[in-house]
């Protein structure tokens, strides 16, 4: 289902050194359905995105290095390298893992989105879906990295530092290599320790009002933010029935 404009043979907007000079992100398309892949870049370049397109898996990773895009939509179903291997090089990539992974594909099921956003993606998308709510979509995941971005304050706890102008987390010694999603997750937790999230207020909370998602989706990143912390991996406290909360240090032993 396509609900908005479809490019028309000379009617695209012109791009004659491949950059839109008033874009404000950079949008990466991996797709190999040529005629999808036409029509999200036409609509995403008429929203003022710069863009480009990759239609194998190979490529794909190839282009992201070189560009460094704010946001990626990623078939699943590729052609070389399918999206999930894709996904998990981004996220080991210095140059990508920052890089927000919006997930486009046929694949409904929910163990198929529990895997989508256990390798990495910040959202979502089956397919058929509407242009429109993609955009609304797209929108959306970037405002919230903006939004962390432009608030400079620096939050720490317990061997846990955070600080959202440089958008880095530290444990002890440690650099860790979080994902978009997984640090407004520890955001949310470390601006309250000792509150109790629900898995609801966590979606709201890290992954934005806008984001339709599973509520399962927030114990994969759980699992996932507690593997990167390791030794301090504690922290973040399973409350049985309730949800998740970062670990008051008032209380602590």
């Amino acid at each position: 289902m396509v609900d908005l404009q479809t490019p028309e043979r000379n009617s695209r907007p012109a791009k004659s050194d491949g950059k839109n000079p008033m874009a404000t992100h950079r949008i990466l398309i991996i797709e190999d359905d040529r005629s999808l892949a036409d029509v999200l870049d036409y609509n995403l370049t008429q929203d003022g995105y710069e863009t480009s397109v990759a239609s194998d898996g190979q490529d794909g990773l190839t282009q992201a290095k070189l560009h460094g895009p704010d946001l990626v939509l990623l078939d699943l179903m590729l052609p070389v390298i399918d999206g999930l291997e894709i996904c998990r090089r981004l996220r080991a990539d210095p140059v990508t893992r920052g890089s927000l992974v919006l997930m486009l594909t046929a694949k409904a099921e929910e163990t198929d989105q529990v895997a989508g956003f256990s390798v990495g993606a910040d959202d979502y998308v089956t397919k058929p879906f509407s242009v429109k709510v993609l955009l609304e979509r797209v929108r959306a995941l970037l405002r919230r990295k903006r939004g962390a971005r432009d608030d400079g304050d620096t939050l720490v706890s317990q061997g846990i530092m955070l600080d959202r102008e440089r958008h880095r987390v530290t444990a002890g010694d440690s650099v860790l290599d979080l994902t978009p999603s997984e640090f407004g997750l520890l955001e949310a937790l470390i601006r309250q320790p000792g509150r109790v999230f629900s898995r609801s207020e966590l979606i709201d909370a890290a992954l934005g009002g806008d984001a339709l998602v599973l509520e399962r989706t927030i114990d994969v990143h759980v699992r996932a933010l507690r593997k990167k912390m390791a030794g301090h991996a504690h922290l973040v406290e399973t409350v049985r029935g309730l949800g998740y909360r970062f670990r008051d240090p008032v209380g602590a032993a």
